[in-house]
């Protein structure tokens, strides 16, 4: 499939990175000379200095013969012109990257159905949205959902003395085969992630992932060695788009929230669009504000500012002084290792939401979800079985799966299956898979 991605930030540059290692034909076109030489020179794909919304550069780009355009760059209007010009020239699949909320309001002449873009993503509503998930348990430092959020992938790190510390996998299946459904998709230790086997080992320290249904998710963080957790009251520093985002959220589930900003104007702003709020004129790297203020009460802490130092810094502080999970807002993708060996419980990340919502509409075949996970390289990936596919009426023993990749769950109706080798898969089924990026293009044959 080839693909022409305008913009080579870091939102451009993971989308490049992640097609290039699946051999798709990727196209980028940049107009800082610098970044396109930095893609150039780290991924195989080609690039072309330019203005991604100039006509006679996409033409240069060959893009009448592209699948698909992804416009992510920083600038909205550039995204836009780039998907009108894209369609014009023929592209059947436009994506653009769009943070102003002019252009979702219902009834808009901007809106995505009257520009005739194909999809809209808002990577700050999408980061509101993961972090929100993440609130909801003190154990898990990422959340996605599956199959309209009958499942979920989660991520926790296994503490000292867990249940589940010093098992293999194969002894865990034989212990928790009664009353406990989830599947092990991956171990991440020292940095380097594992595709799980019946003889791997979970060591304390690890960062697990797993698989399960969404209901049964609150019977998980006990054997990892967590206590249950309720989120009663949260605390908010920083009123960027995403912190608004995510105290609405929080308003809509009748969760406490606190919330500060630096900004007087903008404390106006968000008392009048947060009713349910409170909402304080202060610094977020205040430790005597936060501890009048009440964190060290707080069930969970966000730290939502536009600069990242600030984040880290007011989640570490929020963190002494009590807060029971803090979760620190992170643009730069380098920074996303840096939380969780410093102190912070979750990272989330615009860019990577953003990421994660535009990989749902490029892949092959019958794709329903992808999630790319932000501490790992791995990706999960929600397929539709179709009669035709190849994996089809087969037991999934019988089914030459790649050895990086693992069938986490299979749905069928309103049952939820934790796949065994004897389990056939049959047309119309939802299949989540894990799987190494390499491992993906193999995966994606069998149920093309």
């Amino acid at each position: 499939m080839r693909v022409v991605v305008v913009g080579a930030g870091e939102v451009g540059f993971h989308l490049a990175q992640r097609l290039s290692e699946e051999a798709q034909d990727v196209i980028v076109v940049e107009s800082d000379p610098d970044r396109a030489e930095f893609a150039a020179q780290q991924l195989d794909v080609q690039t072309i200095v330019g203005n991604g919304a100039s006509l006679s550069v996409l033409r240069q780009a060959q893009v009448e013969q592209a699948s698909m355009l992804l416009a992510v760059t920083s600038r909205d209007e550039v995204n836009l012109v780039a998907c009108l010009a894209a369609k014009r020239l023929g592209v059947g699949y436009t994506v653009a990257r769009i943070s102003s909320p002019d252009y979702y309001e219902a009834n808009s002449v901007l809106s995505r159905e009257q520009m005739g873009i194909d999809l809209m993503v808002n990577p700050e509503r999408e980061c509101a949205q993961e972090s929100f998930l993440i609130l909801q348990n003190a154990a898990f430092t990422q959340v996605v959902e599956f199959a309209d959020g009958k499942v979920r992938l989660v991520g926790l790190k296994v503490r000292e003395g867990a249940p589940v510390a010093g098992s293999t996998i194969r002894d865990l299946r034989e212990r928790f085969k009664q009353g406990y459904h989830y599947v092990t998709a991956a171990i991440v230790r020292d940095g380097t992630t594992r595709i799980p086997k019946p003889d791997s080992t979970i060591e304390a320290g690890d960062l697990v992932y797993l698989i399960s249904p969404s209901e049964e998710l609150d019977e998980v963080p006990p054997l990892a060695g967590y206590d249950r957790f309720e989120l009663r009251r949260v605390m908010i520093a920083g009123g960027s788009p995403e912190g608004q985002y995510i105290a609405e959220l929080l308003e809509a589930h009748g969760v406490q929230c606190t919330l500060l900003d630096r900004d007087r104007r903008r404390c106006v702003e968000l008392a009048e669009a947060l009713p349910r709020s409170l909402v304080l004129h202060g610094d977020a790297t205040d430790l005597e504000l936060l501890e009048m203020e009440g964190v060290s009460g707080v069930d969970g802490f966000v730290a939502a500012t536009g600069n990242d130092e600030t984040n880290l810094l007011s989640s570490l502080l929020a963190k002494k002084a009590g807060a029971r999970k803090v979760l620190s807002l992170v643009h730069k993708f380098e920074y996303m290792q840096l939380g969780p060996t410093v102190g912070v419980d979750a990272s989330v990340s615009p860019r990577i939401s953003a990421v994660n919502a535009i990989l749902r509409r490029i892949r092959r075949g019958q794709v329903m979800t992808v999630a790319s996970l932000s501490e790992i390289e791995a990706e999960a990936i929600e397929f539709v079985v179709r009669p035709h596919s190849r994996i089809a009426g087969k037991a999934l023993r019988d089914v030459a799966f790649p050895k990086e990749g693992v069938v986490g769950t299979i749905l069928r109706g309103d049952e939820i299956i934790i796949p065994r080798g004897t389990d056939v898969l049959q047309p119309g089924d939802d299949v989540i898979v894990f799987a190494m990026p390499e491992a993906i293009p193999e995966v994606e044959a069998l149920f093309d």
